[in-house]
């Protein structure tokens, strides 16, 4: 198998044609999510989020057997502590998830879209708070701005955009933890919705006796789409493995603000959300905060070799 070029070697052009392909698939994926939740409206959040996690753990254990990492994924299991940390982060990003699924079901995609805006400078604040690294004047007056756009919110519309804020918080603890953690993705993700996959099964099974699962009760269509959750979480994954693999970290950090940006446009061009001059000035102030942000970063990134594992578990894994 061909080995990925280094992060201080040129990459050939077609691998970086592969690299931008799989970052503009991944985040496009991403972006287009709330299409995916909103036909499944009809599906409680919490059902939709339990055939997630179950589907997504049999596939993953069926990724994590065809790349011969079984003895991997058995030996995170058998290690109690490492279990304990897997069950703090399966409860941040199963959260997220759920909580992403009901503001899409419920009419809330621009706080959602908000939410993964603001991501991106929550990481910079827990990078500072947590991993004691330091910020220039530039990315300082980003998170200014942000924090301004929050409050432009609070004063004009007098309520804490409480599902953004709580999007990205989770989002960023959940990366936060993982970074720390220093596993690939894949197999992190396995063992969280393993994890889970028993409480999901228990109670899609108790729904079912009852009459009450959407599964097999409903139609096709959302027999097909229930089903289909699994590959819809794990692929653009592996399509954002392949991105962070081949493009330097800076590109795939510039192109996430894909996903955000197709949920905000969705959000007001698709499903018609109330998009008022307050929120104009809001999201002015993110949208210029990422961009001053997003030039520090692009301008000083410096080509360094890194650990493996640090471009595989940076970012951790979106809604």
């Amino acid at each position: 198998m061909t080995q990925p070029a280094s992060p201080t070697s040129p990459r050939p052009p077609d691998a970086s044609l592969v690299g931008v392909a799989s970052a503009l698939g991944c985040f496009g994926v991403w972006g287009a999510f709330p299409i995916y939740f909103k036909t499944l409206g009809h599906v409680p959040a919490l059902e939709v989020l339990a055939h997630r996690v179950l589907w997504s753990a049999v596939l993953l254990v069926g990724l994590i057997l065809a790349q011969g990492q079984w003895s991997a994924l058995r030996a995170e299991f058998r290690d109690p502590r490492r279990l304990c940390f897997y069950l703090v982060t399966a409860l941040l990003i199963s959260g997220n998830w759920l909580l992403y699924i009901w503001a899409v079901q419920h009419g809330r995609i621009l706080e959602a879209s908000l939410g993964y805006y603001i991501n991106p400078l929550v990481n910079v604040l827990l990078g500072v708070l947590f991993l004691r690294e330091r910020l220039n004047p530039r990315q300082w007056s980003a998170v200014a701005l942000a924090a301004a756009g929050v409050l432009v919110l609070v004063v004009g519309h007098g309520v804490l955009p409480w599902i953004s804020l709580t999007l990205a918080l989770s989002f960023g603890g959940y990366g936060l933890l993982r970074k720390k953690a220093g596993h690939a993705a894949t197999l992190g993700l396995c063992v969280e919705t393993v994890l889970l996959a028993p409480l999901a099964l228990v109670f899609l099974a108790g729904l079912a006796a009852r009459g009450g699962g959407a599964l097999g009760g409903a139609n096709g269509q959302t027999d097909l789409l229930l089903l289909a959750a699994g590959p819809v979480t794990v692929a653009p994954l592996l399509l954002f493995l392949q991105a962070t693999r081949l493009l330097r970290l800076s590109t795939v950090g510039l192109i996430q603000y894909l996903t955000p940006t197709l949920q905000f446009l969705l959000a007001v061009a698709l499903y018609r959300e109330p998009f008022t001059p307050i929120h104009l000035a809001a999201f002015g102030c993110i949208w210029l905060a990422l961009a001053l942000y997003s030039i520090d970063a692009w301008f000083g990134y410096r080509p360094r070799p890194r650990p493996a594992w640090t471009t595989t578990s940076r970012r951790g894994v979106p809604p």
